[in-house]
C-alpha cells in the first residue's frame, strides 16, 4: 500500500515527500490515523493539526488528548483549535457540518502559512469521494461538485484518494494501529451519514463496483472542468485585482463573458459564495452602488464599476496559535508582545496589562482564544479554582464587555492568563524560576 500511495503522490505531483513539510489533519479516527502513519513511513516531515468543534463534550476532549499523544509518538509538532461551531452555524445559517468545514479549512491555511509548511494533507479516500459526488448532486452542483473531492485543491492534498475503505482497514490491522471511533458517524441525523448508511448500500446492490465507477466518472468530469477552468483563468487575469485589503473584480469584463454567472461563480468559489447568491450579484450589475452580499467567510459590495470582496472577522469562532520565536501577536483590538528574561533580578509588575510566567512551566505554543462557559483557572492571590464567569462578576466586568475577554492558554489547554485581569497561579514566577516569559498587553483602538 505504501508503494501505491507513493506512486499516486508522484503521478499527481502532490508534493515532494523528502522536501515538503506537510500539515496533517488528524481527527483521531481510522482514516487520519492511517494517513499519519503512511506519511511518516514515507519519510515526510510532519506537523499535526486537530480540530475540536465543541459538539461532543467529553468524547471530543478525549479525541483531542488522543491526537496530542499521537503527535508526540510521531515526534511531530502539534496544533489544536477549539471552535464555537454552533455559534458560527447559527450566525451564518449553515448546517453544523458546513460550518465545521469552513472553520477548519480557514484555520488549516492560516496554520500552514504561519508555520511555513508546504501543504495540508487530509485523509479522504475513494468512498468519501463517492459520497461527496452524490451529496452534491442531491443539493445541486456544478462541474466541481460532480467530480467529488479533488486530489489537490490549492494547498490541500489528498494522498489516500487512490485507496478504498477496505484498504485502510487492512492497513490498520496489519500495522496494529489504534484509533478512536466517532459515535456521530453512525447518526443518520447528518445528511452524509444518512446517505452512507441508507442510500449507498442500495446503490451498491445495483453496482458492487460503485466507488470505482464514480471515480472513473469523476476523472471525465475533471477533464471537462479543466477546459472550463482554462477560460475562467483567462477571465480572472483580465477581471481580478488583488490588493492587501480586498479582492476586486471589474464588472465590465465580467459582463462581456458568455455565461457570466457561471464564470463569476467559479471566480468566487474560494470565498464560499453559493450559486443563488452569485445570480443575485450578476443581477445587481446595473443597480446603484452599495448592494452587499455575504458568504460565511466574506462580504462582497457592488461599488460603481467593480465588485469588492473582503474577509469577515471569524476570530470569535476560533483561536490563534502563538509559536515560539514570534515576538508579537496582533488580533482585532489586542496587541501582545512577549520577551524571555533571566529570572535573577526580575521585578514582577503590578500592572494588569503585564503578566510574568515561569518559562519552563508554560512552554509553547501558546493559544489566544475567547473564554467558554464552565471554564476555570487558579487566580494568583486566591486559593484554589475559580470559574471564569464568577471571576468576571467579582471583577465587575460589564455584561456587554465579557465577550471581549480573552484567554492565553498553555500548550495543554490550561488557562495561563485571563488577559488584562489575572494570571494563573500554576505558572507564576517563584524563587526556583530560571527564565521568565513576560507578556505585555496593549489595546488598539477598535475600528469604527
Amino acid at each position: 500500500m505504501l508503494d501505491r500511495v507513493r506512486q499516486f503522490i508522484t503521478e499527481n505531483q502532490l508534493f515532494n515527500p523528502t522536501d515538503d513539510p506537510i500539515l496533517v489533519a488528524v481527527s483521531g479516527g481510522m482514516d487520519s490515523v492511517v494517513l499519519l502513519d503512511v506519511l511518516d513511513k514515507l519519510g515526510v516531515q510532519l506537523a499535526v493539526a486537530h480540530c475540536h468543534f465543541g459538539l461532543r463534550g467529553e468524547e471530543a476532549d478525549a479525541d483531542e488528548e488522543f491526537v496530542r499523544k499521537l503527535a508526540k509518538k510521531y515526534n511531530a509538532p502539534y496544533f489544536a483549535e477549539f471552535f464555537d461551531t454552533k455559534g458560527f452555524a447559527e450566525q451564518e445559517r449553515l448546517s453544523t457540518q458546513m460550518a465545521a468545514r469552513v472553520l477548519r479549512y480557514q484555520w488549516f491555511e492560516q496554520l500552514r502559512r504561519t508555520q511555513q509548511l508546504s501543504y495540508v494533507a487530509t485523509a479522504h479516500h475513494q468512498r468519501d469521494a463517492a459520497e461527496t459526488m452524490l451529496l452534491n448532486l442531491t443539493h445541486g452542483t456544478g462541474l466541481a461538485g460532480l467530480h467529488g473531492i479533488p486530489v489537490r485543491q490549492g494547498h490541500v492534498v489528498r494522498p489516500l484518494l487512490i485507496l478504498g475503505k477496505e484498504d485502510l482497514y487492512d492497513y490498520l490491522v496489519e500495522n496494529r494501529l489504534v484509533w478512536r471511533e466517532d459515535a456521530s458517524n453512525d447518526s443518520t441525523l447528518y445528511q452524509r451519514n444518512k446517505l452512507r448508511h441508507e442510500v449507498l448500500p442500495v446503490l451498491r446492490e445495483l453496482n458492487p463496483n460503485l466507488d470505482q465507477t464514480l471515480q472513473n466518472t469523476a476523472e471525465r468530469v475533471r477533464g471537462a472542468e479543466a477546459l472550463v477552468q482554462h477560460f475562467v483563468d483567462e477571465t480572472a487575469r483580465q477581471a481580478r485585482r488583488d490588493e492587501p485589503d480586498a479582492v476586486y473584480f471589474n464588472i465590465a469584463t465580467l459582463q462581456a463573458t458568455p455565461a457570466a454567472a457561471l464564470v463569476l461563480h467559479e471566480l468566487l468559489r474560494p470565498f464560499y459564495f453559493p450559486w443563488l447568491t452569485v445570480k443575485d450579484i450578476v443581477a445587481s450589475f446595473h443597480a446603484v452602488s452599495g448592494r452587499q452580499f455575504e458568504s460565511p467567510t466574506h462580504r462582497l459590495v457592488k461599488d460603481r464599476d467593480q465588485l469588492v470582496v473582503t474577509p469577515k472577522n471569524l476570530t470569535s469562532f476560533g483561536t490563534y496559535q502563538w509559536p515560539e520565536g514570534q515576538p508579537e501577536l496582533v488580533v482585532e483590538d489586542l496587541r501582545l508582545t512577549i520577551k524571555q528574561l533571566p529570572a535573577e533580578g526580575y521585578q514582577i509588575s503590578r500592572a494588569k496589562d503585564v503578566a510574568a510566567f515561569d518559562a519552563d512551566k508554560l512552554g509553547f505554543p501558546l493559544t489566544l482564544r475567547r473564554w467558554r462557559e464552565g471554564e476555570w483557572f487558579m487566580p494568583i492571590g486566591l486559593k484554589g479554582k475559580k470559574k471564569i464567569s464568577d471571576f468576571l462578576i467579582d471583577q465587575k466586568v460589564p455584561l456587554n464587555l465579557k465577550d471581549r475577554v480573552r484567554l492565553l492558554t498553555a500548550p495543554d489547554g490550561r488557562v495561563a492568563w485571563v488577559i488584562g485581569l489575572r494570571p494563573d497561579d500554576r505558572y507564576k514566577v517563584t524563587e526556583e524560576t530560571q527564565r521568565v516569559l513576560e507578556v505585555r498587553l496593549k489595546r488598539n483602538q477598535p475600528q469604527a
